[in-house]
């Protein structure tokens, strides 16, 4: 039997940083607001305390912090002829689950979008016509301007504690910083982190390139902070154990240590946990939600009445959300209609290892998520896309998150992965190397989507999440280039050797291998309801009381990190929640 709660202003599914700005911002407007989180709770006493957060077998290897695949995952596979088969082991990419979720264990790099990738067809059309989009890539512009979302790229900075040096400040450039970023209207609340000795080389190498570094945007606190909502934070100490980790030194922004401490003294904030959200419920048209179906902790099924839905799980859980509740029309790759599904994309990453003399210090088990070095003089306006031969660019970085001996060491060309020579291979070596990525942008086509299982049904007997998707032509020659002008680089740095992993023609998209977080799209903003199954605030064009932020969003990714434009655009969202949608609620856009 159901148990139907009261009704509330607004539910919210999911306790990540969308959840979580949006649960602050409308107990700012004075809604009565519940947050239904999947996972347990957690926050930095007792769950991220040391010593016992410090522990690589249960972050690295058992995946604590992480979604539990057995109940509730995604298939796989790479074409649309393709059997897919269920993703049973953390590889590719990590959802987490709990309070705080992904963005209690991921790194904390934290870019801004630059302006023309929030423009990208359009710009790509004009510098070199329509002709140069190869058939059946659908990459769109976001209907969102930069400096309509420049306030909200700098508040989400101000609540993380950003530690970066702006490039241009109110259209001037500045040195130190990226010169080629949007304008900013002030620097970022903290000074860049110190450099590790890879960092200090990256810059040396960079500059004899010509290329112009600036320090990684980070939020891992270089100094003592205290945000705008009265969050204390504490500096960096370099522990190494950021990704697959929550910070246990309040210096790693996440919701735990950001939002919510502000957010559970308020009345007018209810969060349960181990509620798992079976779908949204609609009206008898199918054109309002009115509210959610969960399981409790117990297992009983809960139905929460709301007169908003707000959707802040994982990208791919919003989109499987919106699929098995009936929220739009799903995508069809054959007959090209549909939205909810569409324009699924990855991130391109590539690795290029570099091994030094025993008189290189390069100590890698110290390390910081979001610190280090790079530059953009291949990214966006500054590559010539029609000479390289590919569309988007990327960035190089040198970054040491930190590693050590359960997470695995990396060693040369030759020596093997067990016994007496490996161990001396690995004593060579671990304090003697770093290395440098190459993150590329991935671009969106008609043949990558998520869609519903045929076969395969979640722990709850919804049908899972399908992925289809592989890499294209355009993101293999991207990283040879890309990897190329890397390995240029390091050449200058004199390495006794290198290790460089990078994709190949005809290579095939590896799921068991992990390549980044940054899943994208599926449910992404456009102009109108014919391109998109959300408007430019994050609104259901279909169902106008359901808001849909997240990465999901993004018609394409770009060379960043997402969490920075994720932060930016649910407060761009809120915003107009707030100032338009609760005085007049209905569609903030007319189709």
């Amino acid at each position: 039997m159901t148990t139907v709660m009261k009704s509330v202003d607004a539910v919210i599914v999911g306790m990540g940083w969308t959840g979580a700005i949006m649960a602050k911002e409308l107990t700012d407007a004075g809604l009565h607001v519940v947050v239904l989180e999947r996972g347990p709770d957690r926050d930095t006493q007792p769950d991220f305390s040391y010593p016992r957060v410090v522990d690589e077998l249960e972050g690295s290897v058992h995946r604590r912090y992480l979604q539990s695949l057995s109940r509730e995952t995604v298939t796989i596979r790479h074409g649309v002829n393709d059997v897919a088969v269920p993703y049973r082991q953390m590889g590719s990419f990590k959802p987490g689950t709990g309070v705080g979720g992904a963005g209690s264990h991921w790194s904390g790099c934290h870019f801004r979008a630059l302006p023309e990738d929030l423009r990208l067809r359009s710009n790509i059309e004009q510098r070199y016509g329509r002709s140069f989009i190869p058939e059946g890539m659908t990459i769109q512009d976001f209907p969102v301007t930069y400096d309509e979302l420049e306030p909200h790229f700098d508040h989400f900075e101000y609540v993380c504690g950003t530690s970066g040096k702006a490039g241009v400040l109110n259209g001037q450039q500045v040195a130190g910083g990226n010169p080629f970023e949007g304008s900013r209207t002030r620097e970022f609340p903290l000074p860049p982190n110190r450099n590790y000795l890879g960092a200090e080389m990256f810059y040396k190498a960079a500059n004899e390139m010509g290329y112009h570094a600036y320090p990684i945007p980070a939020s891992n606190t270089s100094d003592a902070y205290t945000n705008p909502y009265g969050c204390q934070m504490g500096p960096c100490n370099f522990c190494g154990f950021c990704s697959d980790y929550g910070c246990l030194n309040y210096s790693k922004a996440s919701p735990n240590v950001n939002i919510l401490p502000v957010l559970r003294r308020r009345k007018e904030f209810e969060l349960r946990v181990n509620a798992q959200v079976l779908k949204v419920n609609l009206d008898s048209d199918r054109k309002r939600a009115t509210g959610v179906t969960y399981l409790d902790a117990s297992g009983q099924e809960v139905e929460q009445p709301a007169s908003l839905v707000l959707l802040c799980a994982f990208s791919l859980y919003n989109v499987h959300l919106m699929l098995v509740s009936g929220i739009g029309t799903p995508y069809d790759p054959v007959s090209n209609t549909g939205t909810v599904g569409r324009n699924y994309s990855y991130q391109n990453l590539n690795r290029i290892d570099l091994f030094f003399d025993k008189d290189v210090q390069a100590n890698r088990f110290v390390g910081i998520g979001g610190g280090g070095a790079v530059f953009d003089d291949l990214n966006g306006n500054q590559l010539d896309n029609a000479k390289a031969g590919f569309v988007g660019g990327g960035v190089i970085w040198a970054r040491q998150p930190g590693g050590g001996p359960v997470r695995g060491i990396k060693t040369p060309e030759g020596v093997p992965n067990w016994g007496s020579a490996w161990k001396r291979g690995v004593r060579d070596v671990f304090r003697h190397s770093f290395y440098y990525e190459v993150q590329g942008a991935c671009m969106s086509y008609r043949d990558s989507y998520l869609d519903l299982d045929p076969t395969y049904k979640d722990g709850f007997g919804r049908p899972l999440l399908r992925m289809t998707f592989n890499w294209h032509d355009d993101e293999i020659k991207a990283a040879q280039f890309l990897v190329g002008k890397a390995k240029e680089m390091c050449a200058v740095l004199n390495p006794k050797s290198m290790a460089v992993e990078s994709k190949k023609p005809g290579s095939k998209y590896n799921v068991t291998q992990y390549q980044s977080t940054h899943t994208c799209g599926g449910a992404i903003m456009g102009e109108n309801p014919g391109n998109s199954p959300l408007n430019r605030y994050l609104q259901s064009w279909d169902v106008h009381n359901v808001f849909v932020p997240g990465a999901n969003a993004f018609p394409q990714n770009n060379g960043y990190n997402p969490t920075g434009m994720v932060g930016a655009l649910t407060y761009w969202s809120a915003k107009a929640i707030r100032n338009q949608y609760l005085k007049n609620p209905g569609p903030l856009v007319q189709a």
